[in-house]
């Protein structure tokens, strides 16, 4: 194999994407192929997977009939790049969550698209534990509510700025969560419009399985719910997409199972503090300097945004 062209994918805040133009010579694989390799950024959130847990999580989902990027590669040798990688095709189609909901003509008829992605979701949630695959994912020990808001908790207590509209809205969630009914599934932690592959007819994959974890299945949908991921399409409830009603009845006929309206509406909230937490995160990244990025900034700044969000939702 040799690479003819090398350029690097925008996109990936946390991880790295470069496009491979590659010539194989012989083999099951003959004449020029497209691949990404996928690769750490120079910092990382403790929160994310290596590449090595990302590529077996790929695996998993494939195998369960999730429509995913196919894992083709991993490489742990440190010799060839640095870091550790792994490859996959590269695939046709656009992402940008703003582009995405602005622009009509991508994704196919959207009701379509919603009820298809409420079925994606539900796939993801048929993989269960005990994995021996995906041993690495550690068990919940206690309520996910608790379990979530003391890791946020932990990180906040280290920054050097008071952030009391987050520190109301995990008070208001720890006082206010559903009863803890659900088994653990494996959650995607990102399902949003921006890590759905799409083209002009519909999806083509879901993408950055990085923060994937055993949990409740509720928080997956009500992350993709959430107001901050509908990119100014407040009306169209589940992702600035479609219907919350086409995204449920897809989820409910791929599970079999009746979505809880009230319990994924908490998962919204919860959902916006964590995106809070995560942007803060991802701020601190470029204050500390361990990698200077604009677009890491301007990330930090977005909590101020979703902390009045979360006052508007748990208003008394």
């Amino acid at each position: 194999m040799r690479i003819e062209a090398l350029s690097r994918l925008s996109g990936g805040a946390i991880q790295e994407n470069w496009k491979l133009t590659t010539v194989f010579d012989g083999g099951s694989i003959n004449g020029k192929q497209d691949l990404v390799l996928r690769t750490d950024s120079l910092s990382a959130l403790d929160v994310s997977h290596g590449r090595a847990q990302e590529f077996a999580l790929l695996k998993a989902a494939e195998d369960a009939g999730v429509t995913v990027p196919k894992p083709l590669l991993l490489c742990n040798d440190l010799e060839v790049i640095g870091r550790p990688f792994y490859l996959m095709p590269f695939l046709q189609g656009i992402a940008l969550g703003p582009k995405v909901v602005k622009d009509r003509s991508i994704g196919g008829d959207r009701e379509q698209l919603g009820y298809r992605l409420g079925r994606e979701l539900g796939c993801i949630h048929s993989i269960r534990p005990p994995r021996n695959d995906l041993c690495f994912l550690p068990l919940p020990s206690a309520g996910p509510v608790a379990t979530a808001i003391e890791d946020y908790r932990t990180f906040l207590d280290r920054l050097d700025e008071a952030r009391p509209a987050l520190e109301w809205g995990m008070s208001w969630c720890l006082q206010n969560a559903p009863e803890d009914r659900s088994q653990p599934v494996l959650i995607h932690q990102d399902f949003r419009t921006g890590n759905l592959l799409l083209d002009h007819h519909g999806l083509v994959a879901i993408l950055d399985w990085e923060f994937a974890a055993w949990g409740d299945p509720n928080s997956d949908l009500g992350w993709f719910c959430a107001a901050c991921w509908r990119f100014g399409r407040p009306d169209l409830e589940a992702g600035g997409i479609s219907s919350r009603a086409a995204f449920y009845q897809g989820y409910q006929d791929e599970t079999g199972t009746v979505v809880d309206d009230g319990v994924v509406r908490f998962w919204e909230i919860m959902a916006h503090i964590r995106w809070a937490v995560i942007a803060l995160q991802q701020g601190a990244r470029h204050h500390r300097g361990e990698e200077l990025s604009l677009e890491l900034a301007l990330t930090g700044r977005i909590a101020a945004e979703l902390e009045l969000q979360i006052l508007r939702m748990t208003r008394p």
